[in-house]
């Protein structure tokens, strides 16, 4: 164990208040979650609904009615949010937060960080939050598998969420990582940009 694992305690995550953002790639995932989320809550669900594999086969997973909860919630309707999946009360708030933090560094010239010394906690409370998050959406399996369509409409939308996850894999790995790294050798990258 090192002094500074030592010296973190039992806690978690360390915060600090830096002059450099460690954290730029939050801005953008929140940025993008929020606007998506304020889309869907002005015009309305995509015409295609995503599923994960396991709806194929009977199942639901954490993340299902995460859509239609982001929705409800964007609309201020806290309870059908909730009844859809509540993930959403976390995502929505820390997508806010992030961006509230990201306001704040360019203000004052400081970064508030948050750093895990210790990330075998936050991995083992990361996964009891997602086993009882998986309980409470196969309680309420039959509800969020209605309007689910004919078995050629759910492996659409499989296809269509493999195909989106695999393109932004792609994107980050063959583009945004390469930039990443060329400006951090080349010495261009701003602190707090």
């Amino acid at each position: 164990m090192s002094s500074e694992e030592r010296a973190a305690g039992p806690m978690p995550v360390r915060v600090s208040w830096d002059r450099v953002d460690r954290h730029r790639r939050l801005r953008a995932v929140a940025v993008a979650g929020l606007a998506a989320g304020a889309l869907m809550a002005v015009f309305g669900l995509p015409p295609i609904v995503v599923h994960s594999p396991l709806r194929l086969v009977g199942m639901v997973c954490p993340l299902c009615g995460g859509t239609r909860a982001v929705q409800a919630l964007m609309r201020g309707d806290a309870a059908t949010a909730w009844h859809y999946n509540p993930l959403a009360f976390a995502v929505v708030p820390g997508a806010l937060l992030v961006l509230v933090r990201w306001a704040l560094g360019l203000v004052t010239g400081r970064w508030v960080n948050v750093r895990a010394p210790r990330p075998g906690v936050l991995w083992a409370l990361g996964a009891l939050a997602l086993a009882a998050l998986w309980v409470n959406q196969a309680s309420h399996s039959a509800m969020l598998r209605s309007g689910d369509g004919d078995l050629r409409h759910q492996v659409t939308g499989m296809v269509l969420g493999m195909a989106a996850v695999g393109a932004a894999a792609a994107v980050q790995m063959l583009v945004v990582l390469p930039l990443a790294r060329r400006l951090r050798r080349n010495g261009t990258e701003r602190p707090g940009g």
